[in-house]
């Protein structure tokens, strides 16, 4: 039975990286207009999340890394992608590993996380807890695949709907990436109102590192 795997989430100064997995036994059973989630509309994207969830052919699973993982020095962003793919791959196959069907060969392909897509292939199927695990990986996989197409929209809505769960909470935040000005101003009046950064920012991140140095020195000068 195969699957894809993809995350969203990798690069942005604020929030969580997610990881979803797609397994299903007849790729021909995927909805119609599945892609890389960067070629679609957020409401096409949402849309076909929900078909792939509401399905009971296709098994979705999903893993979360967040920030305080992310800014852990022991760790890199190469081996917290290893570790999402690997768990988002055992939350979708689960169920099948339960039923007795593992002794069938789960193979599937990764969108690579890594310069050397063997390197990523053979470090997740090594992170995989489950036996009969097969593991590739290719760069953009999520354009030539359609399992990792379907991945990708998973972990982009997952993606999208904790940042919009963020914004609820604390206002515009805009995207979470460094490009995005709408979170660079965020970051800069969160720090200056509170002398810190928010909860959910990336404080190894260069840009989060740079607001709250900002922010200092304007608490100094007003001294």
């Amino acid at each position: 039975m195969p699957f894809g795997v993809d995350e969203a989430g990798k690069g942005p100064a604020l929030g969580s990286m997610f990881a979803a997995a797609v397994s299903l036994e007849d790729v021909g059973d995927l909805p119609d207009g599945i892609r890389d989630s960067k070629r679609l509309s957020t409401e096409r994207r949402e849309e076909l999340a929900t078909i792939l969830r509401d399905d009971n052919r296709i098994a979705v699973g999903v893993a979360e890394i967040t920030p305080a993982r992310i800014d852990d020095p022991e760790t890199d962003m190469n081996s917290l992608a290893v570790a999402a793919h690997a768990a988002a791959i055992e939350d979708a196959v689960a169920d099948l590993d339960r039923d007795g069907s593992s002794s069938d060969p789960i193979s599937g392909l990764c969108d690579a996380c890594d310069t050397d897509a063997d390197r990523f292939a053979r470090r997740v199927a090594d992170a995989c807890s489950l036996e009969g695990i097969a593991v590739d990986a290719r760069h953009g996989a999520d354009d030539d695949s359609r399992l990792v197409g379907a991945a990708s929209i998973i972990a982009k809505v997952e993606r999208d709907t904790h940042i919009a769960a963020l914004a609820d909470e604390y206002g515009a935040i805009g995207s979470g990436y460094p490009s995005d000005s709408t979170t660079r101003e965020f970051l800069a009046s969160y720090t200056d109102a509170h002398g810190e950064l928010p909860p959910f920012a990336r404080e190894s991140w260069s840009t989060c590192e740079k607001a709250l140095a900002a922010a200092e020195q304007t608490g100094l000068e007003q001294f």
